[in-house]
């Protein structure tokens, strides 16, 4: 009988240990990728990372845009009432 209850207590701490370490396990898998989420973010905000070259604008194509721009100084206030 001594033996089954030691048998048992001795599953029954191994079980929960290892689902513990599970636990354990999974919450230190979040805090990493937290870490590189913040390390990450640190190198943009340090301006490590910034590549503005992308959204620069060719001069030559604005050119070819038309001249659409209404005149600003045509404001009328019974337009607001």
């Amino acid at each position: 009988m001594k033996v089954i209850i030691t048998v048992f207590i001795l599953l029954t701490s191994f079980l929960s240990a290892s689902s513990s370490t599970n636990i354990a396990q999974k919450e230190l898998q979040k805090q990493m990728e937290k870490e590189k989420k913040y390390a990450k973010e640190q190198k943009f905000y340090q301006k490590k990372e910034y590549d503005l070259k992308s959204m620069e604008v060719n001069p030559d194509s604005l050119k070819s845009l038309p001249d659409t721009q209404e005149d600003e100084d045509d404001f009328d206030m019974d337009d607001v009432y």
